[in-house]
């Protein structure tokens, strides 16, 4: 098999599983485990594909990990390099900046956002700054403080956008590359409606336009964006279920295709994708369909490097499918591949050398 791709699939598990992809016909070829972490519920790489970093979701009263590999471009293999502690319970998703100077960890339990410094050689740093955040929100269970979901860098650099599934809110940080810190931005945040649980957010290529999926409630809340000082308004809130839709929703993931035409919705429960049209120049959405996964529980997806391709995981089905994507209605259909892999919640691709070169 001609190769073109790897692709790094993390886990609640015992580490990293690669494949190597080919995008003609969306074919894989396992690797097997190829980095080895406690639970890498999510994958990050820097900007010329010479890194990955993983959380470590350690569950319970413990702080959990961020760890960082060198990846070898022309085999695949990842190198472990270091690993530091995220200094907050349950990290559930990690950035690297553009410049690959710093990295930013979204800690779920603690609802701590946490900076390192990445060395010339890929290793992080002592951590340089730890962002914390206050109150609550309506929902006894799971809105009792701050829970930080995710650390999504703005494509200008400038602001770090933290939905907080917790706090009804999405926080809002400048990005001071200077010091390896966090800065206060205002405005400091944006509201979703109370009770939503704001899980993951999305831009549109041209950065007019955020979409946000709710976990508590099966709603995608549109903002429109304001590149100049990192601000966010509310443009829409649309539920992902079809009509008369009844039965468990758990909102996941959130992605808009290349061409900032479609926006795509996981929901765990059903074990669906809601696929919106993104409307003209206004960034409202219009429903288009809702796929169904053949499972339950799809977590994350991603697209493949062509946008031809969606590969969703299913982490309590231990598999994950691919999608073909119909470029001119969003739509999905199912190709028939099935992956077996424990508990899959992460998806990677980072281009193959053929060279042998791994930089």
């Amino acid at each position: 098999m001609r190769a073109n791709y790897f692709l790094y699939v993390g886990t609640y598990g015992k580490g990293i599983y690669g494949y190597r992809y080919e995008t003609g016909d969306a074919k894989l070829e396992l690797m097997g485990l190829v980095g080895e972490v406690k639970d890498p519920s999510f994958l990050a790489v820097d900007r010329d594909s010479r890194y990955l970093y993983a959380v470590s979701e350690l569950e319970g009263k413990v702080d959990g990990g961020v760890a960082a590999f060198a990846i070898d471009r022309a085999s695949g293999a990842l190198q472990p390099l270091n690993t530091e502690s995220s200094a907050g319970e349950a990290p559930c998703h990690l950035s690297v900046d553009h410049s690959t100077r710093m990295l930013v960890v979204a800690n779920y339990g603690t609802g701590t956002v946490a900076v390192f410094p990445i060395e010339q050689d890929g290793r992080l740093g002592e951590m340089s700054d730890l962002a914390k955040a206050h109150g609550s929100s309506i929902n006894p269970q799971r809105q009792q403080g701050p829970h930080a979901h995710e650390a999504v860098i703005s494509a200008d650099n400038r602001f770090l956008y933290v939905p907080d599934l917790g706090l009804d809110r999405i926080r809002i940080y400048r990005l001071d590359m200077a010091n390896g810190k966090l800065a206060p931005n205002e405005p400091a945040d944006v509201a979703v409606e109370a009770g939503y649980g704001p899980r993951h957010i999305a831009f549109t290529p041209d950065d007019k336009f955020a979409y946000v999926a709710n976990e508590l409630e099966p709603f995608v809340t549109a903002f429109r964006h304001d590149a100049s000082d990192g601000s966010l308004h509310e443009i829409q809130s649309l539920s992902i279920l079809p009509p008369a839709a009844k039965g468990e929703n758990g909102p996941a993931e959130i992605a808009v295709d290349r061409a900032g035409k479609f926006v795509y919705v996981s929901n765990r429960g059903p074990g669906t994708i809601a696929v919106f049209a993104i409307e003209g120049d206004n960034g409202t959405l219009k429903p288009v369909q809702v796929a169904r996964t053949g499972g339950t529980w799809p977590r994350a997806f991603e697209f493949d490097p062509t946008g031809r391709f969606l590969f969703a995981g299913d982490q309590k089905a231990d598999q994950f499918v691919i999608f073909d994507v119909d470029a001119a209605n969003g739509k999905l259909t199912l190709t028939g591949q099935v992956y077996e892999v424990l508990s899959p919640v992460a998806f990677l691709f980072v281009p193959r050398q053929s060279n042998g070169a791994s930089r």
